[in-house]
């Protein structure tokens, strides 16, 4: 499972998906209900997320919280399904269900001292403002960077609290989110898959304005065309059909959107589209 976890992250699905799906097979003809099956579904989970496949990546955590929850609450595989299945309704644009999800299942400090991947302190800041407590999720972000920190983890994929924090601080501290977006760029190149370098191009792109941001927008949709995470691609077309005005460029974001059951995204396309901002 670890090692499928390195592949998923590091723009290697397709050998992700076959150990994620290789243990689910094993665990599944052996009988067993448990953790491990819980944990299985939750990994199977985060291929779908991956991908890009949400409405998949939904169900496969909803199966994996379940099982979880005859285990036992604040486990390790807990906190795994409900942070994944957190990030993935946040993803579909389902901030009502993605609360209703964390409050139900404790998705909140204390945090525990195993890894949980993606980085629950990021999830949970992600989540913070996208319910609007703009205040509480900087500090919950500020808090996974220096948890990161202690820890040595820099990929901004597995790890995304900068993204998040670049953006939140945009409107109030520009030069500290300039700052981050630098910090961001510098570690995604130097992990250098797509999908990295494509998301800090995507979060550099979100602090300029005119022709530097379209740029930058357009680079980003060129890393993460060749990304295998088409959510993030979808967001990316989205973003850069609104920067550079492009009515063509937004359709192609809202045809992807709707494939990966981005619902969020596909409302964001098609009221910019109806609004004719293009």
């Amino acid at each position: 499972m670890m090692l499928a976890n390195a592949y998923a992250f590091s723009d290697r699905l397709d050998r992700a998906e076959a150990l994620y799906n290789e243990a689910l097979r094993a665990y599944e003809s052996a009988g067993w209900s448990g953790g491990h099956l819980a944990l299985a579904h939750a990994y199977v989970g985060v291929g779908h997320r991956r991908r890009g496949r949400l409405r998949e990546a939904e169900a496969s955590l909803r199966k994996s919280l379940a099982l979880a929850e005859r285990v036992g609450r604040r486990l390790p595989l807990h906190w795994s399904a409900t942070c994944n299945l957190v990030d993935t309704l946040l993803a579909r644009g389902h901030v009502d269900q993605a609360w209703e999800v964390a409050e139900e299942h404790g998705f909140a400090p204390p945090y525990p001292s195993t890894i949980v991947l993606p980085d629950p302190r990021s999830v949970r800041g992600r989540l913070l403002l996208a319910v609007g407590r703009t205040k509480d999720g900087i500090n919950e972000l500020e808090a996974a960077e220096k948890a990161a920190a202690v820890r040595g983890h820099h990929n901004p994929v597995l790890v995304p609290w900068a993204v998040d924090l670049t953006r939140a601080l945009a409107g109030e501290d520009p030069a500290r989110a300039a700052r981050l977006a630098t910090d961001v760029r510098r570690h995604a190149e130097r992990f250098g898959t797509d999908t990295a370098i494509g998301e800090a191009l995507r979060c550099a792109a979100a602090l300029e304005t005119g022709q530097r941001a379209v740029r930058l927008a357009e680079q980003a949709v060129t890393y993460l065309e060749s990304s295998p995470c088409q959510y993030e691609h979808a967001a990316a077309r989205v973003e850069y059909g609104l920067a550079a005005r492009s009515s063509t460029e937004l359709q192609r974001g809202l045809t992807l959107a709707r494939s990966c059951g981005a619902d969020g995204l596909v409302l964001q396309a098609e009221a910019a589209l109806a609004a004719g901002v293009v």
